[in-house]
């Protein structure tokens, strides 16, 4: 990730790159696509029985799992918000507060509507394991906000360590964890949550300076072969399976995440500094434009509630008319991805419509009770992740600890100094 020269003064970053913009919004998508393709359903006798399509395909999993590019679109975009507010006369307090308020937020709608649905269902003659399935699975995508916010909370720090140094360390970490965990010890590989994706979001905060310019051509296809050769070479003679998402059965590279992925996040970035200009002449039509604009606002919405999409449709299709899912790869499966994408991105479109609205936090940001308010914020969301929105009271004191969270980093708007 060092230049090959010497470096130079970092420029003054842009106020929008929108590079890290396709970026953001082609990885969210990708993400939605993968998880709306993975399910292989049926039900009988009031269960439910899930798989995943991807199984038999892992080598797709090398382009299909994108977190790590998300996580350094994330850092660059951090980078570039936390200087522009430095620049203005922000404060490292000031700028964390509006980020955790623009991070957490959306999730109180989330919570509003899954907190009672599962026992409404239920209440409604739907057996309980398919309900608590769902329940669960809605929040597990929590584990996203929780290590990003991880990520908000590090940036004025990291931003002060310059990149080759602190990005040594937590690569190094993410190996030393790796040698841990797989030595018997599976426990430590947990801490990779914070080497690895604060190891990819440190690159993004290199390309904010403007480090990684010369990233190009040549260079930038040799990064993308090397990574991916890397990724092979460890599959084949490691403990790492061949897949970069998690598999039932099968030690995974996500959960916890293992120095693997710092690989696959080289052969990708590699591939995406390749493309880059590309990219930048594709983004400046007005009609690709047009769709950016429209989409980045509301990516956390996407996110939060595509998988509420693929239950309604699932559960109507599989729980109300009994149909499974084909098998996976066959004549049947491909010809109904088309129609099943379909319906999941018209529910998609709606709840989006209707709550996208929610990525705007109400009044203005507090930041006095910052260090009161992450953990309450973070322990929230982790919480419901491993919990998920399964009836019982632990979800239920989860989500009270989010809003008491976001309620220490709020002010109404009719508080909030007038700007002239």
């Amino acid at each position: 990730m060092l230049p090959p020269a010497p470096e130079r003064a970092p420029a003054a970053p842009a106020p929008r790159d929108r590079f890290i913009d396709v970026l953001r919004v082609f990885g969210m998508v990708l993400v939605v696509v993968q998880h709306w393709t993975m399910p292989v359903l049926s039900y009988a006798q009031g269960r439910l029985t899930t798989g995943n399509a991807l199984a038999a395909v892992p080598y797709v999993t090398w382009i299909s799992q994108v977190m790590p590019l998300v996580f350094f679109a994330g850092g660059a975009a951090n980078a570039i918000s936390f200087r522009s507010a430095a620049r203005r006369g922000g404060t490292a307090r000031e700028w964390t507060a509006r980020r955790v308020r623009r991070l957490a937020w959306p999730v109180v709608p989330l919570a509003v509507v899954w907190l009672p649905l599962p026992h409404l269902l239920v209440a409604l003659g739907v057996s309980a394991q398919p309900v608590e399935t769902a329940a669960r699975t809605v929040g597990q995508l929590l584990w996203f906000l929780a290590v990003y916010l991880l990520a908000v909370v590090a940036t004025p720090h990291l931003l002060r360590v310059r990149t080759g140094v602190a990005l040594p360390v937590l690569a190094g970490g993410a190996v030393l964890m790796d040698v841990v965990r797989f030595s018997g010890l599976e426990a430590a590989g947990y801490l990779n949550v914070a080497f690895v994706w604060l190891a990819v979001h440190q690159v993004g905060f290199r390309y904010a300076e403007g480090g990684l310019e010369w990233l190009t051509g040549r260079r930038a296809a040799g990064l993308a072969v090397a990574g991916f050769a890397m990724v092979a070479a460890l599959v084949a003679t490691g403990p790492y399976p061949a897949s970069m998402i998690g598999m039932p059965g099968m030690i995974s590279n996500m959960a916890p995440p293992s120095a693997c992925l710092l690989a696959l996040f080289a052969g990708q970035l590699g591939l995406a500094m390749l493309l880059r200009p590309a990219l930048n002449t594709l983004a400046a039509r007005p009609r690709a434009e047009a769709v950016l604009t429209a989409l980045a606002p509301r990516m956390m919405t996407v996110y939060l509630w595509h998988m509420t999409a693929l239950v309604a449709v699932a559960g109507v299709a599989t729980v109300g008319f009994g149909l499974a899912t084909p098998h996976a790869g066959s004549a049947a499966w491909w010809s109904a991805v088309p129609l099943w994408l379909a319906a999941l991105a018209l529910v998609l479109v709606a709840l989006t419509a209707l709550l996208g609205r929610f990525e705007d936090p109400a009044g203005a940001a507090a930041h006095r009770l910052v260090p009161a308010a992450v953990p309450l914020v973070g322990g929230a969301l982790l919480t419901l992740t491993i919990t998920g929105f399964a009836p019982g009271p632990v979800p239920v004191i989860a989500s009270l600890a989010l809003v008491a969270g976001l309620a220490l980093v709020s002010r109404p708007a009719a508080a909030a100094p007038r700007r002239r």
